[in-house]
């Protein structure tokens, strides 16, 4: 394969860093009601602050339920400033922005915010850089700075919630998708992710209120977190990483196949599209000459076909350092054909973010403007582009 760099180690553990300070949604509801009166306050006043921050409010002049004298105080204590915009870059008309997010520490991770007829996605981070070693894939390439805590990943949907309700990408509108698409491993980081699931579960005010089948949670293969998530109950989307059909290939791909295999990856899937009743997502990275053969359609066809799953293919988006390049258009409709003809539900995603470095694969967290080059996919779970006519995208 060309264009191969130095490996990186899997990280599975992450860094010991200072965690932010504590916050509101890092609690349960009777945590931050014990909080509040600890503080000195009715414990109902939690309730009050847990909606202002679910609404995105951050000025505490703007909580007017609460007594001027308090507002401040319990602001200071349970609401306190995480995440700082740095910039926000857009691309499609003004209907995808991507927004650098600065941490307590300097640490730096990404979101993107995509709108589309009816309905607005936003594609979160789960950590900052990640540990799993995927050599195309630029926040693969740095490394693990750390995991976010709850309220971090929380505050990324919250602000992107509140981005739609004031018209910031168009008309006001709802957020209705959120996907764990963004940096990180979000299995790696399993107790603040299951955490920010039942935030954005929970019906306002202690939550977004968004449905168990508008979010989605992706994973390289972490087999036993993908247990344990079938364990626990949640109905959530569940997206597979795969990128490759045999164990030879995605052991370099996905460096995570060495620990476990691709056979016991689609197994622990099973089981949670059986407990679920759910077909799960197997998200495919279409790279040049490396995993677009007709020979890993055919194997990845076997593999899948009588499964509960749908093949999300994605052309590669080109990352700095790196050779490989997307599948043409007539591989990318051969392995659509190949997988169809097994009998595999099979999309192709389609562009979004492509002039700000926003797509799937792209995030790399950098204080430098994103040098505009070729991005072809889109974390989302948007009605996705189907190959057909000469010229789609």
């Amino acid at each position: 394969m060309g264009g191969a760099m130095t490996a990186l180690p899997l990280v599975f553990d992450a860094p010991r860093r200072g965690m932010p300070p504590r916050h509101l949604a890092d609690l349960t509801r009777e945590e931050a009601r014990t909080a509040v009166a600890e503080l000195g306050h009715p414990p109902f006043r939690a309730d009050q602050l847990a909606r202002h921050f679910y609404r995105g409010v951050t000025d505490p002049a703007q909580m007017t339920d609460v007594p001027a004298a308090a507002r401040e105080p319990l602001a200071e204590a349970l609401l306190p400033g995480l995440l700082t915009v740095v910039r926000h870059q857009t691309a499609d008309d003004g209907r995808t922005r991507k927004t650098l997010w600065r941490l307590h520490d300097g640490a730096l991770v990404e979101s993107v915010l995509m709108r589309y007829p009816g309905r607005a996605t936003v594609c979160i981070s789960s950590q900052a850089g990640c540990g799993m070693a995927c050599p195309f894939c630029a926040t693969g390439q740095q490394g693990l700075t750390r995991n976010l805590s709850a309220a971090e990943i929380i505050g990324q949907a919250v602000a992107a919630s509140a981005a739609m309700a004031n018209g910031e990408l168009g008309d006001p509108g709802r957020l209705s998708n959120v996907v764990f698409m963004g940096m990180g491993e979000p299995l790696a980081n399993y107790a603040r992710v299951r955490k920010t699931l039942d935030a954005l579960l929970t019906p306002a005010p202690h939550g977004l209120g968004l449905s168990q089948r508008s979010v989605t949670v992706s994973t390289v293969g972490l087999v036993p977190a993908i247990r344990r998530l079938t364990e626990e109950g949640r109905n959530v989307t569940l997206a597979v990483s795969l990128h490759a059909p045999d164990d030879e290939l995605r052991d370099t791909l996905v460096p995570i196949n060495t620990r476990w295999k691709v056979q016991e990856v689609v197994d622990a899937a099973d089981a949670y599209a059986k407990r679920t009743g759910r077909r799960y997502s197997v998200e495919y990275a279409l790279i040049r000459d490396v995993n677009d053969q007709p020979f890993r359609a055919d194997l990845l066809g076997k593999l899948l076909a009588g499964r509960l799953a749908h093949v999300n293919l994605i052309p590669l988006n080109p990352t700095p350092g790196s050779k490989w390049d997307a599948s043409p258009l007539p591989a990318q409709r051969e392995f659509v054909a190949r997988l169809r003809a097994a009998g595999v539900a099979t999309t192709v995603r389609d562009t979004r973010g492509q002039d700000i470095d926003g797509a799937c694969g792209q995030l790399a967290a950098s204080d430098s403007i994103s040098v505009p080059r070729v991005a072809v996919a889109t974390p989302s779970v948007e009605p996705p582009m189907e190959l057909g006519a000469e010229g789609d995208e």
